[in-house]
């Protein structure tokens, strides 16, 4: 018995620390894609190799208080330059096309005292999808590449809404 628990800690600790990591969706900054209570299974290794693209949907370290975790979505790349205006969002100066939201999005709050914004080499704009319900780089700035976990992979619960999760393509 003790030989199966050695072997079975070997096995789950490094998986849960470096590989994968359950993560628990609070609040309603993500709706509809995501709703309160989820469970999600978050790939951490992925970006050790690669860098967060536009349209993952990342968790990360809050930058005003590293103990909490936030979940968003990539919109903005280091070195890009971002603005929201007229309920759109453009990226060097290119309107993004958000598929992935629903067709009635309300009004998108305007960048909170931030005006446009330039992204520095490791800094990433991320927005939740209920964008008038969230917390994120409007209101807190772009958050640093070291702060990012990793990308949301999986949806585990509940059971009718399981899913594994892709980069949205952007035209």
């Amino acid at each position: 018995m003790v030989r199966v628990a050695i072997i079975s800690l070997v096995i789950i600790l490094p998986v849960r620390y470096f590989l994968i990591q359950p993560f628990y969706v609070k609040g309603a900054s993500m709706e509809p894609n995501f709703y309160d209570h989820e469970y999600l299974i978050i790939d951490e290794i992925s970006y050790r190799f690669n860098q967060p693209a536009r349209g993952d949907i990342v968790v990360f370290k809050y930058p005003k208080d590293p103990k909490q975790y936030f979940i968003k979505r990539v919109i903005g790349l280091p070195g890009e330059k971002i603005k929201i205006q007229d309920n759109n969002i453009y990226v060097n100066g290119a309107k993004l096309n958000e598929t992935y939201l629903p067709e009635a999005v309300e009004t998108i709050l305007p960048l909170r005292g931030y005006g446009d914004v330039a992204l520095a080499a490791d800094e990433y704009f991320l927005l939740g999808d209920n964008r008038n319900q969230s917390l994120d780089s409007r209101i807190f700035g772009p958050v640093k590449r070291d702060l990012i976990v990793g990308r949301t992979w999986i949806r585990g619960w509940p059971f009718g809404r399981i899913t594994v999760f892709n980069t949205p393509e952007y035209k």
